[in-house]
């Protein structure tokens, strides 16, 4: 492909320029990423070292929090260190990788978001079959796909990204580098760019996200014919995984459907889905799930009685 760049790096503009609120920013950003990190890690832990999660929902649970953990490290680290500096600048290579890691894991996300609805309707709606439908082979098929998938996705950004030609303005009024905000910087017409921009992204959020709404009203019209147990535990489940929709869904909705223009609030909107939902998930699955709790007690009390043995 032919490029016509004269820019070799791009200007950084963060979420605000004031060097008060830069620090504010750089606290508040370092805090939110090390708890993501944290509670991602114990997710992580726990699943791989406990037996009794050992479900496909927990299978799928293990990659959202490693697509979490990486979807987060794409970003936090570099909008936190730049909040120190007065003039962040990120070069045009390393946008493009950032545009790469930033749409794969957040597409990966969305995948075994499906994945883990799928799981649910199988478990709630069909029991008697669930593990001769969902068995390790099948759960790990779809994982797969998911990857290959999302590697698709990502590419076509880059393909989109690498057309653009930029000819002098570099500077991005953003904390990352998106294909929304480069868009604003081409000098060429960006009409027939964006409308792939978002019957790409926009679609694949759109799309999935009337599924998942769909799929779970048929699994919360399904609860009738349970007991009041199995109903309680199936409904608790199932508002966790709401819940954690509508968090990463409504900004990215918003984001990749609109048109191509910069709203101030666009950055403030992008935090909730880029860092907020990696630190919220895992709140929402150890709060609002006993057997994961219970897991994480049982590893925390086997850590002191080995502490202890020393």
């Amino acid at each position: 492909m032919q490029l016509n760049n004269n820019v070799t790096e791009f200007i950084l503009l963060g979420l605000t320029q004031d060097p008060v609120r830069k620090k504010i920013v750089f606290t508040t950003f370092l805090i939110f990423y090390l708890g993501t990190l944290l509670g991602n890690f114990l997710i992580i832990t726990t699943i791989k070292t406990s037996r009794a999660l050992g479900s496909p929902m927990y299978f799928f649970l293990f990659h959202l929090s490693l697509s979490d953990t990486c979807f987060s490290t794409c970003i936090a680290p570099r909008m936190i260190a730049d909040a120190l500096l007065k003039n962040a600048t990120i070069s045009f290579n390393e946008c493009i990788v950032q545009v790469f890691s930033f749409h794969f894991f957040g597409c990966l996300e969305i995948f075994i978001l499906v994945l883990m609805a799928v799981d649910r309707y199988v478990a709630i709606c069909k029991p008697l079959h669930y593990m001769a439908i969902m068995n390790h082979r099948v759960c790990g098929v779809l994982v797969a796909v998911a990857w290959v998938g999302s590697c698709v996705h990502s590419s076509a950004q880059i393909f989109l990204a690498l057309s653009l030609p930029f000819c002098g303005p570099n500077v991005i009024d953003h904390y990352l580098c998106d294909l929304q905000p480069l868009l604003q910087l081409a000098c060429t017409d960006t009409y027939v760019t964006n409308l792939l921009l978002v019957s790409n992204s926009g679609a694949i959020c759109t799309v999935s996200f009337v599924m998942l709404m769909f799929s779970y009203a048929i699994i919360l019209h399904s609860l009738r014919n349970h007991s009041a147990e199995g109903k309680k535990k199936a409904l608790s489940t199932c508002i966790s995984h709401i819940i954690v929709v509508i968090f990463f869904f409504g900004p990215c909705i918003f984001i990749y459907t609109s048109p191509a223009t910069t709203f101030s609030m666009d950055k403030m909107i992008a935090v909730f889905y880029t860092l907020g939902t990696p630190l919220i998930n895992p709140l929402i699955y150890t709060l609002r799930n006993a057997e994961v709790k219970n897991a994480m007690r049982v590893l925390w009390s086997k850590k002191l009685v080995s502490d202890d043995k020393r």
